[in-house]
């Protein structure tokens, strides 16, 4: 009988989730009041200002109703603004206040921090031989 541990992929969501969780620990202690998720689409949105709701839903691995409530949350929580498209009445412009630029600013020593606590050990070789499987995983289901 298989074991689970011996499923790479039982494996690769096992690292994933107790990085989130160990990540998300860290940041509620240091005081910010932002899930991963919040960050992610806030993160993405600092990429790409222009991106319509789809397209951070894609990048944050999310579907566009979890988008839509994540967004609703951070506009409540004043970390983004949203008004409703030029060219489109039932489409949404999405952008970051300063506040939300500030947050992504202040964040981000925490967030590196929680990085390099879970990839102590690791070579830079390491990396990108995982970086490389990863993908190679990543181009065999798509």
């Amino acid at each position: 009988m298989e074991n689970l541990n011996s499923i790479i992929f039982y494996t690769i969501d096992k690292a994933i989730k107790s990085y989130r969780q160990f990540a998300q620990k860290q940041l509620k202690e240091a005081g910010f009041a932002l899930t991963i998720d919040q960050w992610l689409v806030l993160k993405a949105l600092e990429q790409d200002g222009n991106a319509p709701q789809q397209q951070i839903a894609a990048a944050v691995f999310k579907d566009v109703a979890s988008i839509t409530r994540i967004i609703e949350l951070l506009v409540q929580k004043g970390y983004l603004m949203r008004e409703f498209h030029s060219g489109d009445r039932r489409r949404f412009k999405i952008t970051l206040t300063d506040m939300g630029k500030e947050v992504l600013e202040k964040m981000q020593p925490h967030i590196i921090a929680n990085r390099n606590r879970a990839l102590h050990g690791i070579t830079q070789d390491d990396i990108k031989m995982l970086q490389g499987i990863l993908s190679k995983i990543t181009q065999n289901v798509m």
